[in-house]
Formats: C-alpha cells, sequence, structure tokens
C-alpha cells in the first residue's frame, strides 16, 4: 500500500514567506515476522509446518504448510481466518492466499524431503546435472537418492542395470523435487 504525505513547507525567501508543497511517498508492506510468527502460533500443537511466506509489494501474501498426510483445505481456511482475524485490514490492506506446498515444485524445507522418502524425485546439482531416482534416506541436511544406472561389472561384456546410491547436501543442489507419476 502506498501512502503519500503532503508537507506544506513556509520559508522565507527574497520576496518575503514564500511556502511550497512537498510530497512524500511511502510504501508500506506487512512484515514477514509478524505473518510468520502468526502461522506459528498457528502450527503449535498441529503436525504441520511452514514451507515459505511471501510478501509481494502490493501487498499479497502467500503462505505454504505441508503435512505427511497431505493438506486438508479445512485446514487452509482456518489458518487463513486466524491471520485475518489477526491482521487488520484498516492499517494495511492485503490478499491472502494459504495453501499446500505444490507438487513437482521444488523442495523448500527439509520435512519435505521426509515426506518424499521412498518416492521418486528429481534433483539438479549445482554442476547442472540432473538425476531421477528413489529419494533413499534423509539426515539433517543429507540426503541419498537410488538411481537405476547402467554400470559396468566385472566379469559381463554388457553393463548391467542397478541402483547407484548418489549423495547430497540439501543446500548444494539447486533443486529436489518429487516426479508425479501416473503409472
Amino acid at each position: 500500500m502506498t501512502k503519500i504525505v503532503v508537507t506544506l513547507h513556509t520559508f522565507r525567501g527574497m520576496r518575503g514567506f514564500q511556502q511550497s508543497l512537498i510530497f512524500h511517498i511511502k510504501t508500506l508492506m506487512i512484515d514477514k515476522n509478524v505473518v510468520k510468527s502468526l502461522v506459528d502460533e498457528w502450527l503449535e500443537g498441529k503436525e504441520y509446518f511452514l514451507v515459505d511466506i511471501q510478501i509481494s509489494p502490493d501487498d499479497k501474501i502467500v503462505v505454504e504448510i505441508d503435512h505427511a498426510d497431505g493438506v486438508w483445505i479445512e485446514d487452509c481456511v482456518e489458518l487463513s481466518r486466524y491471520i485475518e482475524d489477526r491482521l487488520s485490514r484498516d492499517e494495511e490492506d492485503y490478499e491472502l492466499e494459504v495453501g499446500s506446498a505444490g507438487l513437482g515444485q521444488p523442495f523448500k524445507v527439509p520435512q519435505q524431503y521426509q515426506n518424499f522418502i521412498g518416492k521418486e524425485v528429481e534433483v539438479l546439482d549445482k554442476d547442472g546435472k540432473k538425476v531421477k531416482g528413489v529419494l533413499k534416506s534423509v539426515d539433517g541436511n543429507d540426503f541419498v537418492v537410488a538411481v537405476n544406472e547402467k554400470v559396468h561389472v566385472e566379469g559381463k561384456k554388457r553393463p548391467v542395470k542397478m541402483d547407484v546410491d548418489h549423495a547430497y547436501k540439501m543446500d548444494e543442489v539447486k533443486y529436489t523435487k518429487y516426479i508425479i507419476s501416473f503409472k
């Protein structure tokens, strides 16, 4: 929201007292930390977790939450009402959107990795190498993906397809995302 403040400035010039208008344009935005603390309050005691909060310059607030068993629309509505009841539209007009982290979108928090253990994921590392495989394990900031690759085995003429573990650190990949499969 943009507020324009007008100030009448009076000064003494060569021709006596003169006045001029000074316009100050001040852009106010909703504080992300305020929204985060409201979401954290709502999350307390629930198995949901916060994935992301984004606030655009025109005060569109987007809150993404997730849960190991999926997100229910009733819970999104409840969180939305919780936030709306505590933010004043009189002070700052805003648009609020509460939803689940999108399937097929890159993971943003470690809990998302935990939710997809045993599922097929795609990883793009910092060098631009993309692999697809099954998310095998997660430990803190580390995760392992089992990738089905052709491997040369001693005593065999042709390469054999087998799962090869690839270890990564979450902060050392460009993205990891769930692969939606309709098999």
